[in-house]
Protein backbone atom coordinates (compact mmCIF):
# COMPACT_ATOMS: atom_id res chain seq x y z
CA UNK A 1 0.00 0.00 0.00
CA UNK A 2 1.54 3.29 -1.11
CA UNK A 3 1.51 5.99 1.57
CA UNK A 4 3.60 8.85 2.90
CA UNK A 5 4.45 10.45 6.20
CA UNK A 6 6.54 12.98 8.04
CA UNK A 7 9.61 12.61 10.24
CA UNK A 8 9.25 14.96 13.20
CA UNK A 9 10.60 14.42 16.75
CA UNK A 10 8.20 15.15 19.59
CA UNK A 11 10.79 17.48 21.12
CA UNK A 12 10.74 19.55 17.89
CA UNK A 13 7.08 20.51 18.24
CA UNK A 14 6.38 24.13 19.16
CA UNK A 15 5.23 24.85 22.71
CA UNK A 16 5.48 27.49 25.41
CA UNK A 17 7.39 25.14 27.70
CA UNK A 18 10.88 25.10 26.16
CA UNK A 19 10.46 21.78 24.35
CA UNK A 20 7.82 19.96 22.33
CA UNK A 21 5.56 17.79 24.47
CA UNK A 22 2.26 15.88 24.51
CA UNK A 23 0.39 19.16 24.43
CA UNK A 24 -2.22 20.89 22.27
CA UNK A 25 0.46 21.50 19.65
CA UNK A 26 0.95 17.73 19.19
CA UNK A 27 -2.78 17.31 18.55
CA UNK A 28 -2.67 20.19 16.07
CA UNK A 29 0.28 18.56 14.30
CA UNK A 30 -1.80 15.42 13.86
CA UNK A 31 -4.67 17.52 12.50
CA UNK A 32 -2.29 19.02 9.93
CA UNK A 33 -1.01 15.55 8.96
CA UNK A 34 -4.60 14.48 8.39
CA UNK A 35 -5.24 17.56 6.24
CA UNK A 36 -2.05 16.74 4.33
CA UNK A 37 -3.31 13.17 3.69
CA UNK A 38 -0.30 11.67 5.40
CA UNK A 39 -0.47 8.17 6.86
CA UNK A 40 2.57 8.15 9.17
CA UNK A 41 4.13 10.28 11.87
CA UNK A 42 7.67 9.03 12.46
CA UNK A 43 9.26 10.15 15.72
CA UNK A 44 12.60 9.62 17.47
CA UNK A 45 12.98 7.56 20.68
CA UNK A 46 10.87 8.89 23.58
CA UNK A 47 13.23 7.86 26.39
CA UNK A 48 14.55 10.19 29.12
CA UNK A 49 17.85 11.74 28.05
CA UNK A 50 21.04 12.11 30.05
CA UNK A 51 24.36 13.81 29.35
CA UNK A 52 24.52 14.85 25.70
CA UNK A 53 20.71 14.96 25.41
CA UNK A 54 20.64 12.14 22.85
CA UNK A 55 17.46 10.04 22.62
CA UNK A 56 19.73 7.22 21.40
CA UNK A 57 21.48 7.07 24.79
CA UNK A 58 18.47 7.11 27.13
CA UNK A 59 18.50 6.64 30.90
CA UNK A 60 16.02 3.79 30.37
CA UNK A 61 14.92 1.64 27.44
CA UNK A 62 11.36 1.60 28.81
CA UNK A 63 10.70 4.99 30.41
CA UNK A 64 9.48 8.14 28.64
CA UNK A 65 11.07 11.58 28.90
CA UNK A 66 9.33 13.62 31.65
CA UNK A 67 9.97 16.80 29.63
CA UNK A 68 7.06 15.64 27.44
CA UNK A 69 4.44 16.04 30.21
CA UNK A 70 1.97 18.79 29.28
CA UNK A 71 1.63 21.32 32.15
CA UNK A 72 -1.87 22.27 30.99
CA UNK A 73 -3.06 18.68 31.59
CA UNK A 74 -1.74 18.99 35.15
CA UNK A 75 -3.69 22.25 35.55
CA UNK A 76 -6.87 20.49 34.43
CA UNK A 77 -6.25 17.78 37.00
CA UNK A 78 -5.85 20.38 39.74
CA UNK A 79 -2.19 19.51 40.31
CA UNK A 80 -0.81 22.83 39.07
CA UNK A 81 -1.88 26.44 38.85
CA UNK A 82 -1.00 28.35 35.68
CA UNK A 83 1.05 30.72 37.81
CA UNK A 84 3.31 27.77 38.73
CA UNK A 85 4.77 27.73 35.22
CA UNK A 86 3.79 31.06 33.62
CA UNK A 87 6.54 32.75 35.65
CA UNK A 88 9.19 30.09 34.88
CA UNK A 89 11.67 30.57 32.06
CA UNK A 90 12.12 27.29 30.18
CA UNK A 91 14.13 28.97 27.42
CA UNK A 92 13.29 32.05 25.38
CA UNK A 93 14.42 30.84 21.95
CA UNK A 94 11.45 29.33 20.07
CA UNK A 95 13.80 27.62 17.58
CA UNK A 96 16.26 25.81 19.86
CA UNK A 97 15.88 23.84 23.11
CA UNK A 98 17.88 24.96 26.13
CA UNK A 99 18.41 21.62 27.90
CA UNK A 100 20.35 23.15 30.78
CA UNK A 101 17.47 25.45 31.66
CA UNK A 102 14.95 22.64 31.26
CA UNK A 103 16.94 20.44 33.63
CA UNK A 104 16.86 23.17 36.26
CA UNK A 105 13.22 24.24 35.89
CA UNK A 106 11.08 21.34 34.69
CA UNK A 107 11.73 19.00 37.63
CA UNK A 108 10.80 21.76 40.08
CA UNK A 109 7.46 22.14 38.33
CA UNK A 110 6.71 18.42 38.32
CA UNK A 111 7.58 18.15 42.01
CA UNK A 112 4.92 20.78 42.74
CA UNK A 113 2.36 18.77 40.76
CA UNK A 114 3.31 15.50 42.46
CA UNK A 115 2.68 16.98 45.91
CA UNK A 116 -0.98 17.32 44.99
CA UNK A 117 -1.31 13.78 43.63
CA UNK A 118 -3.10 11.06 45.59
CA UNK A 119 -2.48 7.47 44.43
CA UNK A 120 -5.48 5.94 42.70
CA UNK A 121 -6.36 2.36 41.87
CA UNK A 122 -5.39 3.06 38.27
CA UNK A 123 -1.96 4.30 39.39
CA UNK A 124 -1.47 1.21 41.53
CA UNK A 125 -2.45 -1.04 38.61
CA UNK A 126 0.01 0.81 36.36
CA UNK A 127 2.89 0.41 38.79
CA UNK A 128 2.09 -3.27 39.33
CA UNK A 129 1.81 -4.12 35.63
CA UNK A 130 5.05 -2.26 34.81
CA UNK A 131 7.01 -3.31 37.87
CA UNK A 132 9.45 -5.34 35.76
CA UNK A 133 11.14 -2.14 34.60
CA UNK A 134 9.51 0.65 36.62
CA UNK A 135 10.80 -0.46 40.03
CA UNK A 136 14.42 -0.46 38.87
CA UNK A 137 14.05 2.75 36.89
CA UNK A 138 12.43 4.74 39.71
CA UNK A 139 15.02 3.54 42.23
CA UNK A 140 17.80 4.30 39.74
CA UNK A 141 16.55 7.87 39.23
CA UNK A 142 16.04 8.48 42.94
CA UNK A 143 19.55 7.28 43.80
CA UNK A 144 20.99 9.21 40.85
CA UNK A 145 19.37 12.37 42.19
CA UNK A 146 20.70 11.56 45.67
CA UNK A 147 24.24 11.45 44.24
CA UNK A 148 23.73 14.76 42.39
CA UNK A 149 23.06 13.10 39.02
CA UNK A 150 26.51 11.59 38.49
CA UNK A 151 26.77 8.29 36.63
CA UNK A 152 25.94 5.17 38.67
CA UNK A 153 29.55 4.05 38.19
CA UNK A 154 30.48 6.88 40.60
CA UNK A 155 27.98 5.98 43.34
CA UNK A 156 28.98 4.38 46.62
CA UNK A 157 30.18 0.87 45.87
CA UNK A 158 27.45 -0.98 47.79
CA UNK A 159 24.60 0.57 45.80
CA UNK A 160 26.61 0.66 42.58
CA UNK A 161 26.97 -3.13 42.86
CA UNK A 162 23.36 -3.50 44.05
CA UNK A 163 24.13 -5.17 47.36
CA UNK A 164 20.82 -6.27 48.89
CA UNK A 165 21.23 -4.33 52.14
CA UNK A 166 22.03 -1.18 50.14
CA UNK A 167 18.99 -1.66 47.92
CA UNK A 168 16.77 -2.06 50.97
CA UNK A 169 18.29 0.98 52.66
CA UNK A 170 17.90 3.31 49.69
CA UNK A 171 14.36 2.11 48.97
CA UNK A 172 13.38 3.09 52.49
CA UNK A 173 15.36 6.33 52.57
CA UNK A 174 14.22 7.56 49.15
CA UNK A 175 10.69 6.17 49.12
CA UNK A 176 8.96 9.47 48.31
CA UNK A 177 11.40 10.21 45.46
CA UNK A 178 10.86 6.71 44.08
CA UNK A 179 7.09 7.28 44.07
CA UNK A 180 7.61 10.62 42.32
CA UNK A 181 9.44 8.94 39.44
CA UNK A 182 6.71 6.30 39.21
CA UNK A 183 4.08 9.05 39.07
CA UNK A 184 5.95 10.77 36.23
CA UNK A 185 5.82 7.60 34.13
CA UNK A 186 2.17 7.06 34.98
CA UNK A 187 1.29 10.57 33.85
CA UNK A 188 3.37 10.18 30.68
CA UNK A 189 1.64 6.91 29.87
CA UNK A 190 -1.80 8.51 30.19
CA UNK A 191 -0.85 11.49 28.04
CA UNK A 192 0.99 9.55 25.33
CA UNK A 193 -1.68 6.87 24.96
CA UNK A 194 -4.34 9.58 24.66
CA UNK A 195 -2.28 11.25 21.93
CA UNK A 196 -1.64 7.97 20.12
CA UNK A 197 -5.35 7.07 20.27
CA UNK A 198 -6.15 10.49 18.79
CA UNK A 199 -3.63 9.92 15.98
CA UNK A 200 -4.99 6.46 15.18
CA UNK A 201 -8.57 7.74 15.25
CA UNK A 202 -7.59 10.26 12.57
CA UNK A 203 -5.90 7.68 10.37
CA UNK A 204 -2.33 8.45 11.47
CA UNK A 205 0.00 5.64 12.52
CA UNK A 206 3.01 6.25 14.75
CA UNK A 207 6.41 4.95 13.68
CA UNK A 208 8.61 4.68 16.76
CA UNK A 209 12.34 4.12 17.02
CA UNK A 210 14.03 1.41 19.08
CA UNK A 211 17.75 2.17 19.67
CA UNK A 212 19.72 -1.07 19.55
CA UNK A 213 22.02 0.01 22.39
CA UNK A 214 21.51 1.57 25.79
CA UNK A 215 23.70 4.09 27.57
CA UNK A 216 26.18 2.86 30.17
CA UNK A 217 24.59 5.35 32.55
CA UNK A 218 21.14 3.79 32.39
CA UNK A 219 18.78 1.86 34.61
CA UNK A 220 19.07 -1.06 32.16
CA UNK A 221 22.82 -1.37 32.58
CA UNK A 222 22.80 -0.84 36.34
CA UNK A 223 19.93 -3.23 37.08
CA UNK A 224 20.57 -5.91 34.45
CA UNK A 225 24.34 -6.30 34.25
CA UNK A 226 23.97 -9.85 32.86
CA UNK A 227 22.87 -8.24 29.57
CA UNK A 228 26.23 -6.62 28.93
CA UNK A 229 29.93 -7.36 28.62
CA UNK A 230 30.98 -5.96 32.01
CA UNK A 231 33.70 -6.93 34.48
CA UNK A 232 33.04 -7.78 38.13
CA UNK A 233 33.06 -4.07 39.00
CA UNK A 234 30.48 -3.41 36.27
CA UNK A 235 32.95 -1.63 34.00
CA UNK A 236 32.57 -2.23 30.24
CA UNK A 237 34.96 -4.77 28.74
CA UNK A 238 34.15 -3.52 25.25
CA UNK A 239 32.01 -0.81 23.68
CA UNK A 240 30.09 -0.22 20.46
CA UNK A 241 31.00 1.75 17.38
CA UNK A 242 31.60 1.62 13.62
CA UNK A 243 34.77 0.76 11.70
CA UNK A 244 36.69 3.35 9.67
CA UNK A 245 35.23 4.39 6.30
CA UNK A 246 35.53 7.25 3.81
CA UNK A 247 33.47 9.52 6.06
CA UNK A 248 35.19 8.66 9.36
CA UNK A 249 38.85 7.58 8.82
CA UNK A 250 39.17 6.57 12.49
CA UNK A 251 35.71 5.04 12.70
CA UNK A 252 33.03 6.02 15.18
CA UNK A 253 33.48 5.28 18.89
CA UNK A 254 29.95 5.35 20.30
CA UNK A 255 30.88 4.08 23.77
CA UNK A 256 27.67 2.11 24.49
CA UNK A 257 28.27 -1.16 26.38
CA UNK A 258 28.20 -4.26 24.18
CA UNK A 259 25.54 -6.93 24.75
CA UNK A 260 26.47 -10.34 26.11
CA UNK A 261 24.25 -12.26 23.69
CA UNK A 262 25.25 -15.65 25.11
CA UNK A 263 23.96 -14.61 28.52
CA UNK A 264 20.84 -13.03 27.00
CA UNK A 265 20.13 -16.27 25.13
CA UNK A 266 20.50 -18.31 28.36
CA UNK A 267 17.85 -16.03 29.89
CA UNK A 268 15.51 -16.77 26.95
CA UNK A 269 15.86 -13.23 25.55
CA UNK A 270 13.54 -12.15 28.36
CA UNK A 271 14.64 -8.50 28.54
CA UNK A 272 14.56 -8.05 24.78
CA UNK A 273 11.11 -9.64 24.45
CA UNK A 274 9.79 -7.29 27.15
CA UNK A 275 11.43 -4.32 25.50
CA UNK A 276 9.95 -5.05 22.07
CA UNK A 277 6.50 -5.75 23.55
CA UNK A 278 6.70 -2.44 25.40
CA UNK A 279 7.60 -0.58 22.21
CA UNK A 280 4.60 -2.02 20.41
CA UNK A 281 2.37 -0.70 23.16
CA UNK A 282 3.78 2.75 22.42
CA UNK A 283 3.93 2.63 18.61
CA UNK A 284 2.17 1.07 15.63
CA UNK A 285 5.41 0.35 13.75
CA UNK A 286 8.91 0.01 15.20
CA UNK A 287 12.07 1.05 13.39
CA UNK A 288 14.94 -1.20 14.49
CA UNK A 289 17.94 1.07 14.82
CA UNK A 290 21.31 -0.33 13.58
CA UNK A 291 19.64 -3.48 12.32
CA UNK A 292 22.92 -4.95 11.13
CA UNK A 293 23.99 -5.21 14.81
CA UNK A 294 21.61 -8.15 15.19
CA UNK A 295 23.57 -10.01 12.51
CA UNK A 296 27.05 -8.95 13.62
CA UNK A 297 28.27 -5.98 15.62
CA UNK A 298 31.50 -4.01 15.87
CA UNK A 299 33.19 -4.37 19.24
CA UNK A 300 35.98 -2.08 20.47
CA UNK A 301 38.06 -2.90 23.53
CA UNK A 302 37.36 -0.53 26.41
CA UNK A 303 40.03 2.14 26.73
CA UNK A 304 40.61 2.58 22.99
CA UNK A 305 40.48 6.21 21.87
CA UNK A 306 39.36 5.44 18.31
CA UNK A 307 37.36 2.69 16.56
CA UNK A 308 40.30 1.57 14.40
CA UNK A 309 41.12 -1.58 16.38
CA UNK A 310 37.62 -3.04 16.74
CA UNK A 311 36.40 -6.40 15.47
CA UNK A 312 33.16 -7.88 14.16
CA UNK A 313 31.36 -10.38 16.41
CA UNK A 314 28.38 -12.52 15.45
CA UNK A 315 25.03 -11.31 16.79
CA UNK A 316 21.89 -13.33 17.60
CA UNK A 317 20.69 -13.36 13.98
CA UNK A 318 17.48 -14.93 12.69
CA UNK A 319 16.97 -17.29 15.69
CA UNK A 320 16.46 -14.19 17.84
CA UNK A 321 13.75 -12.75 15.59
CA UNK A 322 12.09 -16.16 15.20
CA UNK A 323 11.95 -16.48 18.99
CA UNK A 324 10.50 -12.98 19.43
CA UNK A 325 7.85 -13.65 16.77
CA UNK A 326 6.93 -16.87 18.53
CA UNK A 327 6.51 -15.05 21.87
CA UNK A 328 4.66 -11.90 20.77
CA UNK A 329 3.48 -12.63 17.22
CA UNK A 330 4.39 -11.04 13.91
CA UNK A 331 4.76 -7.29 14.19
CA UNK A 332 5.50 -4.42 11.82
CA UNK A 333 9.14 -3.36 11.77
CA UNK A 334 11.41 -1.18 9.66
CA UNK A 335 15.04 -2.31 9.35
CA UNK A 336 17.51 0.56 9.64
CA UNK A 337 19.96 -0.96 7.17
CA UNK A 338 22.18 2.04 6.46
CA UNK A 339 25.97 2.00 6.56
CA UNK A 340 28.07 -1.11 5.98
CA UNK A 341 25.67 -3.87 4.89
CA UNK A 342 26.92 -7.25 3.67
CA UNK A 343 25.15 -10.23 2.11
CA UNK A 344 24.50 -11.81 5.50
CA UNK A 345 22.56 -8.76 6.68
CA UNK A 346 20.65 -8.57 3.39
CA UNK A 347 19.69 -12.24 3.74
CA UNK A 348 18.38 -11.63 7.28
CA UNK A 349 16.31 -8.67 6.09
CA UNK A 350 14.87 -10.73 3.21
CA UNK A 351 14.02 -13.73 5.39
CA UNK A 352 12.37 -11.46 7.96
CA UNK A 353 10.45 -9.78 5.14
CA UNK A 354 11.24 -6.32 6.50
CA UNK A 355 11.35 -3.08 4.54
CA UNK A 356 14.77 -1.41 4.54
CA UNK A 357 15.63 2.27 4.21
CA UNK A 358 16.65 4.26 1.14
CA UNK A 359 18.12 7.73 1.69
CA UNK A 360 18.26 10.01 -1.33
CA UNK A 361 21.14 12.06 0.02
CA UNK A 362 23.31 8.95 -0.21
CA UNK A 363 22.45 8.40 -3.88
CA UNK A 364 24.40 11.02 -5.77
CA UNK A 365 28.01 9.94 -5.70
CA UNK A 366 28.37 9.51 -9.43
CA UNK A 367 27.81 5.73 -9.53
CA UNK A 368 24.84 3.38 -9.79
CA UNK A 369 24.01 3.57 -6.10
CA UNK A 370 21.39 1.35 -4.46
CA UNK A 371 19.89 4.61 -3.12
CA UNK A 372 18.98 5.89 -6.60
CA UNK A 373 15.21 5.56 -7.13
CA UNK A 374 15.46 3.36 -10.23
CA UNK A 375 17.10 0.66 -8.07
CA UNK A 376 14.36 0.51 -5.41
CA UNK A 377 11.99 -2.33 -4.72
CA UNK A 378 8.45 -1.73 -3.50
CA UNK A 379 9.08 -3.06 0.01
CA UNK A 380 11.24 -0.21 1.25
CA UNK A 381 10.98 3.19 2.94
CA UNK A 382 12.41 6.16 1.06
CA UNK A 383 13.64 9.27 2.89
CA UNK A 384 15.16 12.45 1.55
CA UNK A 385 17.29 12.34 4.70
CA UNK A 386 17.11 11.13 8.29
CA UNK A 387 17.71 12.78 11.67
CA UNK A 388 21.45 12.15 11.14
CA UNK A 389 21.50 13.94 7.78
CA UNK A 390 21.66 17.60 6.93
CA UNK A 391 18.48 19.12 5.53
CA UNK A 392 18.23 18.72 1.76
CA UNK A 393 18.90 22.42 1.28
CA UNK A 394 21.95 22.26 3.54
CA UNK A 395 23.13 19.03 1.88
CA UNK A 396 23.04 20.59 -1.59
CA UNK A 397 24.87 23.70 -0.40
CA UNK A 398 27.73 21.50 0.77
CA UNK A 399 27.92 19.22 -2.28
CA UNK A 400 31.01 19.43 -4.45
CA UNK A 401 30.67 20.51 -8.07
CA UNK A 402 30.83 17.00 -9.52
CA UNK A 403 28.02 15.66 -7.30
CA UNK A 404 25.84 18.68 -8.03
CA UNK A 405 26.29 17.99 -11.74
CA UNK A 406 25.35 14.31 -11.21
CA UNK A 407 22.21 15.32 -9.28
CA UNK A 408 21.14 17.76 -12.00
CA UNK A 409 21.84 15.20 -14.73
CA UNK A 410 19.84 12.49 -12.96
CA UNK A 411 16.83 14.72 -12.36
CA UNK A 412 17.05 16.40 -15.77
CA UNK A 413 16.80 19.73 -13.98
CA UNK A 414 19.76 21.95 -14.88
CA UNK A 415 18.14 24.87 -13.05
CA UNK A 416 18.18 23.22 -9.59
CA UNK A 417 19.50 25.62 -6.92
CA UNK A 418 19.54 25.88 -3.15
CA UNK A 419 16.00 27.22 -2.84
CA UNK A 420 14.47 24.53 -5.10
CA UNK A 421 16.46 21.38 -4.27
CA UNK A 422 14.28 20.30 -1.31
CA UNK A 423 11.16 20.32 -3.48
CA UNK A 424 12.92 18.24 -6.14
CA UNK A 425 14.17 15.73 -3.55
CA UNK A 426 10.63 15.39 -2.18
CA UNK A 427 9.30 14.81 -5.69
CA UNK A 428 11.94 12.11 -6.34
CA UNK A 429 10.98 10.34 -3.11
CA UNK A 430 7.21 10.63 -3.54
CA UNK A 431 7.28 9.50 -7.19
CA UNK A 432 9.52 6.49 -6.52
CA UNK A 433 8.31 2.88 -6.50
CA UNK A 434 8.88 2.64 -2.72
CA UNK A 435 5.65 1.77 -0.91
CA UNK A 436 6.39 4.23 1.88
CA UNK A 437 7.83 7.73 1.66
CA UNK A 438 8.87 9.65 4.80
CA UNK A 439 9.96 13.29 4.52
CA UNK A 440 11.59 15.26 7.38
CA UNK A 441 9.45 18.29 8.16
CA UNK A 442 12.49 20.55 7.63
CA UNK A 443 12.52 19.62 3.92
CA UNK A 444 8.87 20.48 3.54
CA UNK A 445 9.73 23.81 5.20
CA UNK A 446 12.77 24.27 2.90
CA UNK A 447 15.13 24.95 5.82
CA UNK A 448 18.93 25.04 5.82
CA UNK A 449 21.71 23.43 7.83
CA UNK A 450 20.91 25.38 10.99
CA UNK A 451 17.74 23.27 11.26
CA UNK A 452 19.30 19.79 11.17
CA UNK A 453 18.67 17.53 14.16
CA UNK A 454 22.02 15.82 14.68
CA UNK A 455 25.61 15.86 13.42
CA UNK A 456 26.99 12.35 14.06
CA UNK A 457 30.32 12.28 15.85
CA UNK A 458 29.73 15.61 17.62
CA UNK A 459 28.81 15.82 21.29
CA UNK A 460 27.35 19.31 21.55
CA UNK A 461 24.55 21.30 19.93
CA UNK A 462 22.39 18.39 18.76
CA UNK A 463 18.71 17.40 19.31
CA UNK A 464 17.73 21.06 19.77
CA UNK A 465 15.83 22.16 16.65
CA UNK A 466 12.16 23.08 16.93
CA UNK A 467 9.44 24.06 14.50
CA UNK A 468 7.79 27.40 15.19
CA UNK A 469 4.05 28.00 15.45
CA UNK A 470 3.69 29.72 12.08
CA UNK A 471 5.41 27.13 9.88
CA UNK A 472 3.10 24.12 9.36
CA UNK A 473 0.37 26.03 7.60
CA UNK A 474 -2.84 24.99 5.86
CA UNK A 475 -1.19 26.01 2.60
CA UNK A 476 1.71 23.61 3.22
CA UNK A 477 -0.69 20.81 4.22
CA UNK A 478 -2.58 21.30 0.94
CA UNK A 479 0.68 21.10 -1.02
CA UNK A 480 1.63 17.88 0.78
CA UNK A 481 -1.81 16.41 0.05
CA UNK A 482 -1.55 17.35 -3.63
CA UNK A 483 1.84 15.62 -3.89
CA UNK A 484 0.59 12.47 -2.17
CA UNK A 485 -2.46 12.31 -4.44
CA UNK A 486 -0.40 12.92 -7.57
CA UNK A 487 1.85 9.94 -6.86
CA UNK A 488 -0.80 7.50 -5.67
CA UNK A 489 -0.08 7.68 -1.95
CA UNK A 490 -3.65 8.27 -0.77
CA UNK A 491 -5.40 5.06 -1.86
CA UNK A 492 -5.38 3.90 1.78
CA UNK A 493 -7.91 6.65 2.55
CA UNK A 494 -10.53 4.78 0.49
CA UNK A 495 -10.28 1.58 2.54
Amino acid sequence: MRASGVLMPVFSLPSHYGIGCFSREAYEFIFRLEEAKQKYWQILPLGPTGAGDSPYAPLSSFAVNPYFIDPIVLVRKGLLDRHDFSTRDFGIDPRYIDYGRLFERRSELLRIAYRGFSPTLDFKNFTASNAGWLDDYSLFMAVKEHFHHVSWSEWDKDIMLRKQDALDRYREMLNDDIEFYKWEQYELSLEWMALKHHANAHGIEIIGDLPIYTALDSADCWANSYLFMLDRNKRPLSVAGCPPDDYAPKGQLWGNPIYNWNSIRRHSYRWWVSRIQHNFRLYDIVRLDHYRGFDSFYSIKSGETTAVNGRWIAGPGLPFFNYVDKKIGKKRYIAEDLGFIDDSVREMITKNGLPGMKVLQFAFGGDDSEYLPHNYIKNCIVYTGTHDNDTSRGWFANLDREKRHWFRSYTGRTDIAGDTVAAEMIRLAESSIADTCIIPIQDWLNLGSDSRINVPGTAQGNWRWRMTYSEFTKRLADRMAEMSEMYGRTEWLKK
